[in-house]
């Protein structure tokens, strides 16, 4: 299973998510947009061993999280707007209480929490927080191909850096399955 953490600093919580302006009033949401996508597309469909988990931290209100399942998503498609329709149909949503895990739709769940309660659920994983400045990945999986096939996380950002959340602060942290 490969698991990607997007985080969102200011991309809407709740709302009616702007289609027209998702980098702008929308809280750089077409940032997130696009790594659900990249992350879960293919040529010819869904990667099914794929989990996003979106992190909407701008408000109104507490945090929220989006998780995508691969294997169960339906309706997903390729350009931004239909994908940033389907993730703002939760946005409508009372928000559920943190922890707890709501379906959307097929596919598409939501919680409130923070990055904190998403590294907590991967305890078994292997998390990467890839950053601009970090080894590059091909890289350390050369070194360390005991870690081909494995349960791997990776933690991103948008357009503004990653702090706190459960994360050291080295740039291509890696937190070994267990520690939280």
């Amino acid at each position: 299973m490969r698991r990607f953490a997007v985080v969102g600093h200011r991309a809407m919580a709740r709302g009616k998510l702007p289609l027209n302006d998702l980098a702008g009033s929308g809280g750089r949401f077409d940032v997130l947009v696009r790594a659900t996508t990249a992350a879960l597309l293919t040529s010819h469909g869904l990667r099914e061993n794929v989990e996003v988990i979106l992190h909407l931290g701008g408000g109104p209100g507490p945090p929220r999280r989006l998780r995508l399942n691969g294997a169960t998503l339906r309706g997903l498609h390729a350009d931004e707007r239909s994908a940033a329709g389907m993730l703002g149909k939760a946005l409508l949503n009372p928000q559920p209480p943190r922890g707890q895990w709501r379906e959307v739709t097929p596919g598409l769940d939501e919680s409130g929490g923070a990055l904190a309660d998403t590294l907590r659920e991967w305890n078994k994983s292997t998390v990467f927080v890839l950053d601009a400045e970090a080894q590059p990945f091909d890289q350390t999986m050369a070194e360390q191909p005991e870690l081909e096939g494995s349960d791997l996380g990776f933690v991103l950002s948008d357009d503004q850096p990653l702090a706190g959340g459960g994360l050291r602060g080295d740039k291509g942290a890696r937190r070994r399955p267990g520690n939280t």
